[in-house]
């Protein structure tokens, strides 16, 4: 660990203390875990705070742990399932951080928006909303971003069906594009090995 993050984790902590749930280093990367309920007041103090000044948020993204390994994911409440992790840069100080925020509610996650404090999350939030499903409070438009209006789920939950659960066609009859259920009956594909005949000794390998 270097100077520069020996830092920063001392600065992570003599600001926030106890609402730190859990904070490692990794991959040359800090990260902290912090409740839902903190996340506008730690938010906003990583940005204005002169120990720490996180002036750009540069990536937000939604995650789903529900088939991550037990007891392998530090800092992360027992059977939470759906978590925001935000991507923060510091110009002045040269730090990197990642948050991870997991939702209290995995049938309906909601975390508030940090739309204010970060302008560049309004897209970031509503990419999350749309492939995972978590709401943001407060955002200021919060819309699907990638798929379309008539899209049914959130394709990146590891729950969604490969296949989805609608599909769109061009009815002639109609003379426009329809929604129907899904007509691909779900099957598990199996690889097919095709090998040519003795392909070891065509290698030059002794066969065992």
């Amino acid at each position: 660990m270097s100077l520069r993050t020996d830092q920063l984790t001392t600065a992570l902590q003599n600001v926030f203390g106890e609402r730190i749930r859990n904070m490692k280093f990794a991959l040359g990367e800090v990260t902290i875990v912090i409740d839902a309920v903190d996340v506008l007041m730690v938010m906003t103090q990583l940005r204005d705070d002169p120990k720490l000044r996180f002036e750009q948020l540069v990536d937000l993204c939604g995650m789903d742990y529900s088939t991550y390994g037990e007891g392998t994911e530090q800092g992360k409440p027992e059977h939470a399932r759906f978590a925001v992790v935000y991507h923060l840069l510091s110009i002045a100080h040269n730090y990197r951080l990642r948050v991870r925020v997991f939702a209290a509610d995995d049938g309906f996650p909601l975390l508030p928006s940090v739309n204010e404090i970060w302008s560049a999350a309004n897209w970031y939030e509503r990419e999350a909303f749309d492939l995972f499903g978590i709401l943001f409070t407060d955002h200021p438009d919060l819309r699907r971003l990638l798929t379309d209006y008539g899209f049914v789920g959130h394709p990146f939950r590891k729950d969604f069906p490969l296949s989805g659960h609608v599909e769109m066609r061009y009815d002639p009859d109609q003379q426009r594009v329809i929604y129907q259920p899904v007509t691909i009956e779900p099957r598990v594909i199996t690889p097919r090995i095709v090998r040519a005949p003795n392909y070891a000794d065509a290698e030059g390998f002794r066969k065992g």
